[in-house]
């Protein structure tokens, strides 16, 4: 084991670490204010955190009322809050006589001029709106035209170009559909007829995706911030320093479990990544781990935290939405591809330490299990509190509105480290402000939904991929040896790869939810088409979308870690997803055996237990494979032998088991015996 240099094992500043946020994150880019300014903005925030927290537990607001108050502090916020471009404010005045405390009159008429659009339909009375579906006056069409194009602009500000552009691509299709090739051609929309159906219904902008943001995200996320601020966030990475620290290559292992803890609070990888990097990436190098392979490590394991329960960020409530089922069955299908996704992770670090003969952490360097829980076991409470009336099938706003109410109590009786009036205020503050970006890409994707609704286009595509999978499935379901398959098996198969590809492309530089339902809507027919059941078909388009956080070439969380490791940012993402590659498997497994996801039709313990054994068997031999040392170190043919063979756990089966370890056999016998020599 080589030591780093001080050099190598210095660690960056909260400033730093704050800058090296926004430069991944542009939903944390916010730009510099006036103090006056930055004043109004904080009540502003603090009064948005006020209203969703009395609108989903005390008030009785009408739904469309409810979404365009949401929308309305949404896309207001952005436009004070967000710079045009990134970087143009940097070292400006604050004043002068375009500007007002840093923030551009331009920016500020843009603000208010979106809040006038967001209420101006819900501001209606219901029955006149009713009236005007289909046949939208003068006034609906220009509002909605407003309303769709600051929607563009706020998602480019505060989440990048990628989905507005996206956007713009949808509303073409919309428009010149006449022209479109092949199987998406269509009749085509005007302008009236578009914005009609993106404005003026729920099928557009005040749809779904708009809906659960303002009636469960926020609130959750909320609670996460609220969470964070008592000391539950120290608490999950004290806890994973005392579990795993003391191990082979502790610090690695203390970032997989400090990152699933945190994950289950924030819905955030690049957030997490940071948060807890800060401290296990400069503890991973001090050890002996690359620089490399600590920051992708962290970032892999953060990435984590969106597939992990109860929060998973927003996809869990639009499931809920989506397709009609309690949170508790989805968090329940959620729990062990989660577990499976860390314990993936695990097995390479594992493996890498003992290849490297790295070492845990000493006593010294390690905190007090009795210390840690009576510093801060009562910020266990309010997430016991959440889980519990999830669980026991109360609405998740009920839930989330509990959870926030034990916070604050927490937080107030807490003896060391007592929550301020001031602290509860930057809360609900802080808490306002992670919404905003999330905020403005559900709007955005509503126009992407509201496209796919009128055109139908979700099913053309879905009609394209099948069809493209089945022509390559028939090549070679009918080519030996590849025909021992039989076409509509080589047809599921493609089908699976190719929805997978395009989920992984489209979420690259795009929030893991706006992909997530994006996706639901092109992909999903595809997979009904093959027969899938609608919450497996879900889970695999969600798990794909999370995986391009650690794909390059856009793979954001991992160039974040890296920014703390000083390490080579794509490099960090190739190992990343290395590391990631279980999640890439796991899709698959649950498409193959549902009963993975516990709560599908005809589950099964038997098939269950199969399932699971199988997966981490493949997982297992997977990552013996990608990291080339069992017990030994491996050569290039033993490698890919490992690697093909871990494939067969794919469909896991005691028939495609039984063959995997019967070949595996040569193998670990072989490992064993070089293991024997060197001992």
């Amino acid at each position: 084991m080589t030591g780093q240099t001080p050099q190598e094992d210095s660690t960056l500043t909260p400033e730093e670490l704050l800058e090296l946020e926004k430069r991944y994150d542009p939903e944390s880019n916010f730009r510099s204010t006036g103090t006056k300014m930055a004043l109004f903005l904080s009540a502003i925030l603090v009064a948005m955190s006020v209203y969703h927290f009395y609108a989903s537990g005390f008030g009785l607001i009408r739904e469309l009322l409810h979404r365009g108050i949401h929308l309305s502090f949404v896309l207001g916020l952005v436009f004070f809050l967000y710079s045009a471009f990134k970087g143009r404010d940097a070292g400006a005045p604050l004043g002068g006589w375009h500007r007002i405390g840093g923030v551009g009159i331009q920016d500020i008429a843009l603000g208010f001029l979106a809040v006038g659009a967001a209420l101006y339909l819900p501001l209606l009375p219901p029955e006149l709106v009713a009236e005007r579906v289909g046949n939208p006056s003068q006034s609906d069409v220009i509002m909605g035209s407003a309303l769709l194009l600051l929607t563009l602009e706020a998602t480019r500000r505060s989440v990048g170009p990628t989905l507005p552009l996206i956007a713009c691509i949808f509303i073409a299709f919309a428009l010149f559909g006449p022209y479109a090739p092949g199987a998406l051609k269509h009749g085509g929309a005007s302008w009236t007829g578009l914005i009609n159906h993106i404005y003026m219904t729920n099928q557009g902008i005040y749809g779904i995706a708009i809906g659960v943001m303002a009636q469960y995200v926020f609130l959750f996320i909320l609670f996460g911030v609220l969470a964070t601020k008592i000391g539950l966030g120290q608490l999950f990475i004290d806890l994973a320093m005392v579990i795993a620290g003391r191990f082979s290559g502790g610090p690695a292992k203390v970032a997989i479990f400090a990152s699933a803890f945190m994950g289950s609070i924030s819905g955030s990888s690049i957030a997490n990544t940071v948060t807890t990097g800060a401290l296990t990436i400069p503890a991973m190098k001090r050890i002996g781990y690359p620089a490399r392979f600590s920051a992708a490590v962290e970032a892999t394991a953060s990435t984590g935290g969106q597939i992990t329960p109860p929060i998973m960020g927003a996809a869990a409530f639009i499931m809920v939405e989506y397709l009609e089922i309690p949170l508790r069955d989805i968090l329940a299908a959620a729990l062990f591809p989660a577990l499976l996704h860390y314990f993936g992770i695990f097995i390479m670090v594992h493996l890498e330490a003992r290849k490297l003969g790295l070492r845990g952490l000493s006593s010294a360097e390690l905190p007090k299990l009795f210390l840690v829980l009576k510093e801060h076991w009562l910020a266990l409470a309010p997430l016991i509190v959440l889980v519990y009336f999830i669980l026991s099938g109360r609405t998740p706003d009920f839930a989330a509105v509990y959870g926030i109410i034990a916070c604050v109590v927490v937080g107030f009786l807490k003896p060391n480290s007592r929550l301020s009036l001031k602290d509860l205020w930057d809360g609900l503050g802080a808490g306002a402000r992670s919404t905003i970006a999330v905020g403005a890409a559900a709007a955005c994707v509503g126009i992407i939904v509201g496209v796919v609704t009128l055109t139908g286009v979700g099913f053309r595509l879905g009609y394209v991929v099948v069809q493209t999978a089945s022509d390559i499935g028939a090549f070679f379901g009918t080519t030996w040896p590849f025909s021992f398959f039989e076409v509509p098996q080589w047809a599921l198969f493609f089908s699976l790869l190719l929805v997978a590809i395009a989920c992984i492309f489209m979420g690259a530089g795009i929030p893991t939810t706006a992909t997530y339902i994006i996706l639901v809507a092109v992909a999903g027919p595809a997979l009904a088409t093959l027969q899938v059941e609608p919450l497996v078909a879900h889970f695999f388009v969600f798990y794909y979308g999370v995986l391009a956080d650690i794909t390059p070439p856009v793979a954001l969380a991992a160039y974040a870690a890296s920014g703390i490791a000083g390490s080579n940012p794509f490099r960090t993402g190739n190992t990343a997803f290395r590391l990631g590659i279980a999640k890439a498997l796991v899709p698959f497994v649950f498409v193959y055996s549902p009963a993975l996801l516990l709560v599908t039709d005809g589950f099964t313990w038997s098939e269950f237990i199969i399932t699971l054994t199988g997966v981490m068997a493949g997982i297992s031999f997977l990552g013996v494979a990608f990291t080339g040392y069992m017990l030994a170190p491996l050569n290039h043919f033993e490698k890919w032998y490992v690697g093909l063979v871990s494939l067969l756990f794919v469909a896991p089966g005691l028939v495609t088991m039984g063959i995997g370890f019967l070949l595996m056999v040569p193998i670990i016998g072989r490992q064993l015996a070089i293991a024997r020599r060197k001992t």
